[in-house]
This record gives C-alpha cells, sequence and structure tokens, in this order.
C-alpha cells in the first residue's frame, strides 16, 4: 500500500504537525534528529509516518523490519514537562495501551487484545503492535514515542511465527482512524497522568494499564539487559510501571526486559 491520496485528515486534525514520508530507514532517528534542529517545529503530539520503514529499531536494539506497504510505522513527540521523572516509565506503557486501545476499535470483540508488558499488543495472542519510545537528547522534556502496526501483512511476511497482522486476522486497517485513535488515546491518558502530578495510582493510569494487561498473573520468562533471565509469575505494576516478577518466593521488579508469556506443561 502506497501512501493515499487523501492523507490522514482525522490524525491531521488532532496533530499538529503530521509529516508523511514515502520511505525512510527509521522515523524514530528522523524525529529525534528534527527535534534536535527545530524544536519549536514539532510541538506535542506532532508526528511522522511512513508505510515503507527500512531500518526501524525495537527494544534491546533490535531491528524491526518490513515489506514496503505491509505495516505503518510513525513517531510522535509528546512534550512531558509536567511528570516528574520519576514517573516517566509510565510513558511507554501509556503508548502501549493507547496503541492497544486503538487496535481493538478496528477488531470485532470475537478478537482477543491486550498488552504485554510493556508495550507489545498482542491479537488473539500475537503481536501485531511494537513500541519504542526514546529520550530527545538535551531535551528533558521530549521524548519520541515510535510505534510500529503490522496492517496488510501477509502471513508469509511476518517475521516470526509469534506475529500477526490485520489481514491475517481477515481485517482491513483504517489507517487514518487507527492514528487518530491512537494519537487521541495517547493524549488523554499522558493528561490524566500529568493532572494528577504523575501519580499513576491516583490518575487511574495504573488500574487501567493493569487490566489490559495479559501478563499480569502470567508465568514469564523475561530476558534482563544484562543477559540473565528471570522466570516466574507476573505479579503486578508497581508504582513506578515496573512488572513485579514472584520467583522462588522473592519479588524482583523489573524495570526494563523482553517477555515471553510461558505456557503451563500439560
Amino acid at each position: 500500500m502506497s501512501i493515499p491520496a487523501e492523507g490522514f485528515p482525522l490524525a491531521a486534525a488532532i496533530s499538529p504537525r503530521l509529516q508523511v514520508v514515502e520511505t525512510t530507514d527509521s522515523t524514530n532517528a528522523d524525529v529525534v534528529a528534527a527535534v534536535l534542529q527545530e524544536d519549536a517545529g514539532w510541538p506535542h503530539l506532532s508526528a511522522m509516518l511512513t508505510t515503507d520503514q527500512r531500518h526501524g529499531r525495537g527494544r534491546l536494539d533490535r531491528t524491526w523490519t518490513a515489506p514496503a506497504g505491509t505495516a505503518l510505522a510513525v513517531s510522535v513527540v509528546v512534550r512531558v514537562p509536567g511528570i516528574p521523572a520519576q514517573a516517566r516509565g509510565w510513558v511507554p506503557l501509556i503508548a502501549g495501551a493507547a496503541m492497544t486501545r486503538a487496535v481493538a476499535a478496528q477488531l470485532p470483540e470475537s478478537h482477543d487484545v491486550g498488552l504485554k508488558w510493556p508495550n507489545d499488543v498482542l491479537a488473539d495472542g500475537g503481536k501485531i503492535s511494537g513500541i519504542l519510545a526514546e529520550a530527545v537528547p538535551n531535551h528533558p522534556d521530549a521524548i519520541v514515542i515510535g510505534a510500529g502496526v503490522n496492517t496488510r501483512m501477509p502471513q508469509a511476511d511476518l517475521p516470526v511465527s509469534t506475529a500477526v497482522s490485520f489481514e491475517v486476522l481477515g481485517r482491513a486497517a483504517d489507517d487514518d482512524r487507527l492514528l487518530a485513535d491512537y494519537l487521541s488515546a495517547l493524549d488523554e491518558l499522558l493528561q490524566k497522568l500529568i493532572a494528577a502530578g504523575g501519580d499513576a495510582t491516583a490518575s487511574g493510569i495504573r488500574d487501567e494499564i493493569t487490566r489490559m494487561c495479559t501478563t499480569i498473573d502470567a508465568r514469564v520468562r523475561v530476558s534482563l539487559p544484562d543477559d540473565t533471565v528471570l522466570e516466574g509469575r507476573a505479579d503486578r505494576l508497581d508504582e513506578a510501571g515496573r512488572l513485579v516478577v514472584v520467583t522462588n518466593g522473592a519479588e524482583v521488579a523489573v524495570a526494563a526486559g523482553d517477555v515471553t508469556h510461558v505456557r503451563p506443561t500439560p
């Protein structure tokens, strides 16, 4: 799918700057560079999107690639001076929750849509969207949130067996509506956290994310940034948004890691 001639009017009505590019190596890298060059030109909810991203990045420095026209890549600038530094761990989770809402709105209730901690969106157990948040160097209140969504990707092009797409689920994604719903939910949830002074519990953010998080109560294997692996039961999200894993009777709060849901042995 190429960029539609009519553009993205619903998303453009929400974003103060919506830049659509035919192709790029990485929307996140481009937007971070753009903010560094022209900070005032990229206000809150400014975004860049493409359906042909060549060298996208995921968590833990993984690459994220997709054949042209089969996935939507979007990077959004959020300005969060009202969120204290100690509460900003909630921002990537909020992005995941916002995308979960947007994906669910495009699928019938017969499909099970949820959030795998910290911010992968699952549809019927398969990953349909992943998110990467990056702070902008020397701009402490600016965060760039990149999201990739498998839209028109056929089964043969899915990168791993645990991935899924709207096409594989038999649905035609409305990219403009998806983006508009995502941007609206992203801003709504951020403003709730800001209004509560960064208190995720008082704002209701912690409860909402917990409800949609399929990781809670699951047996998990967590690959940590130091290459160690933690196994146990995901118990809850703590006040900072960390995943609390119970292992061998002890509780470990995980701030970053790659989570695998472990199916019980029959």
